[in-house]
């Protein structure tokens, strides 16, 4: 997740493939932090970076400069090794990077109007994928080998979706998801789900990827607000929870788990047997949780879910409850945890754990991934 105004301090975050640990850029270099215990693991000042991507705990990284010296430029790939402290390999392109993903096996750049994809072992090119206009870099990537997608934006004046399979190497469908241009995409880590946003900002929607159908319709609000990040909840199946920040500064969860149970209510219903369940989902606030001013309204931020639990409630009789851990990066320099907790009345709670300020904490220097 680059960005390439120089008024935040931050110019680009990142959390690794499960969220063990996040990178960030600055006008500096770049830094990788334990999610865990917010410890600084490693840092490199060398200049400004406006993507750092890291791949799950190793000591890969792949580093794009932000241009403001000629070792740096915007258009050269750096895989950087932390243990090292020294490039593997370098890729050079005639146009600007705008955003990096990788997984195990796979390495895919995303330019302008064209995308890679390189086998990440012999850095060997794949494929190349002609795209539309796509000046943000916007793009979803789920790392698992078994469902290892890519979304890319397909028009430019409506959220039409492109979802490529990555280790195939071939297209999978088109999913028209919104009227307007898109401003966020998010794949769950399992390839299973993707969720889409549009510049509007009111509506967020989930497809499932294996045939595009529309699986969830969420409203996020009524006024516009730009969608800063998507995220789903890890899972092995279908993720409980999905989570949006936007320039409202509010934190946004979407319990897709809770949905399911409110469809089977509203199909026993008259109103359920007439209405779609994507229209009521949209006007049901009910799976629906909102932390107003989680972060400053107005600045960028980029937010996870970490960890999700399913815990027995001894006072009601073993009812399950849910309680998930939330980390937000705000591109001002700050960093903070939270913990969700949704008991089995759909009752919401908040509890904000840790806060740190990403630009004076100091290395340790023991990062040995």
């Amino acid at each position: 997740m680059a960005n390439q105004s120089s008024s935040y301090p931050i110019l680009c975050a990142s959390f690794n493939q499960d969220a063990s640990y996040f990178v960030i850029g600055t006008s500096e270099g770049f830094k990788v932090f334990d999610s865990n215990t917010g410890r600084l693991c490693y840092e490199r000042a060398i200049g400004a970076f406006i993507i750092v991507e890291m791949l799950f705990s190793s000591s890969l990284l792949a580093i794009v400069g932000a241009g403001e010296q000629p070792s740096l430029s915007p258009r050269r790939l750096c895989l950087f090794n932390t243990k090292t402290g020294a490039a593997l390999r370098e890729l050079n392109f005639l146009t600007s990077i705008l955003a990096v993903r990788m997984n195990r096996e796979r390495l895919v750049v995303v330019l302008q109007d064209k995308t890679y994809v390189y086998d990440l072992n012999s850095v060997k090119i794949l494929d190349t994928i002609h795209t539309v206009p796509n000046l943000k870099g916007l793009c979803g990537f789920s790392p698992s080998l078994d469902g290892c997608f890519l979304a890319l934006p397909a028009s430019t004046t409506k959220g039409l979706v492109l979802l490529y399979n990555v280790m195939e190497c071939l297209s999978h469908c088109e999913i028209d998801a919104h009227r307007g241009p898109l401003a966020a995409i998010s794949l769950s880590s399992n390839g299973m789900y993707i969720a889409t946003a549009s510049e509007q900002g009111t509506i967020i929607r989930v497809y499932l990827v294996s045939d595009a159908t529309k699986s969830y319709s969420f409203r996020r609000g009524t006024y516009p607000s730009t969608i800063f990040s998507l995220s789903f909840g890890p899972s092995v199946q279908l993720p409980d929870i999905l989570l949006a920040t936007s320039s409202s500064g509010s934190l946004h969860v979407f319990c897709l788990g809770f949905a399911i149970n409110q469809r089977s209510r509203k199909s026993s219903s008259i109103l359920g047997s007439i209405i779609p369940d994507s229209v009521t989902d949209a006007l049901d606030p009910a799976h629906h949780h909102v932390l107003h001013s989680a972060v400053t309204a107005g600045v960028k931020s980029h937010a996870v879910i970490r960890k999700v639990d399913k815990l027995a409630d001894a006072s009601t009789s073993g009812a399950v409850y849910c309680k998930a851990t939330i980390s937000i990066i705000n591109y001002n320099g700050h960093f903070q945890e939270y913990s969700f907790s949704l008991n089995h009345q759909n009752e919401p709670s908040w509890t904000l754990d840790h806060e740190l300020n990403l630009l004076t904490v100091v290395s340790d220097d023991t990062f040995n991934s």
